[in-house]
């Protein structure tokens, strides 16, 4: 009897440590499914932050280029305003060349006093417009460019491609790379 009494009292006890695992077991499963969803949760929330690092990292480069462009397009325009801004006056004076290159071509005599004077304000007021970046174009044996000539003559003439520019009538001119005045030629054909 004894025997059944020690192999109750043991299956007591089995009973017993069964109970207690399957309470231990429901313990360590509540445990284990509350820190799997604390983990899930806290790497939901590290993702939604990293998203939001990201979204404001690029918006934030984007403003830096915006910027930045906007400097540059800034700086491309006062540096067109100051070359164009002259564009009225530096049109006004192309004339005056015209009728001082005229002048000089009347004299005869090179040596005169009044030729040098003339010649030398020429030059001077050549030299002032080419500092404010007004060129003259060059069109004599150039290929004619509408955007940069006006033809007001067409000449077949032997030895020459068609659409030469063979004599310049009137001068033409650029400020920058704006057309001031096109260059009045005549084109072969």
């Amino acid at each position: 009897m004894q025997e059944k009494n020690i192999d109750q009292e043991e299956i007591i006890e089995e009973v017993d440590t069964l109970e207690d695992r399957e309470i231990l077991s429901e313990d360590i499963d509540e445990e284990t499914t509350e820190d799997n969803v604390s983990d899930i949760n806290d790497k939901l929330q590290e993702k939604k932050l990293q998203e939001e690092i990201d979204t404001l990292n690029d918006q934030y480069q984007r403003l830096q280029a915006e910027y930045s462009n906007y400097r540059r397009r800034t700086q491309q325009e006062k540096e067109t305003m100051g070359v164009f801004a002259n564009e009225k006056i530096l049109s006004e004076l192309i004339p005056v060349i015209d009728n001082m290159e005229r002048a000089l071509q009347v004299f005869e005599n090179k040596e005169d006093s009044v030729y040098q004077g003339i010649d030398m304000v020429y030059k001077q007021l050549q030299s002032t417009l080419n500092k404010f970046g007004v060129e003259e174009i060059e069109a004599l044996d150039n290929d004619f460019d509408p955007n940069l000539h006006l033809a007001v003559m067409q000449e077949p003439v032997e030895g020459v491609d068609a659409n030469k520019v063979v004599m310049i009538l009137q001068k033409g001119y650029t400020l920058g790379t704006k057309v001031l005045r096109p260059s009045m030629v005549k084109v072969s054909c």
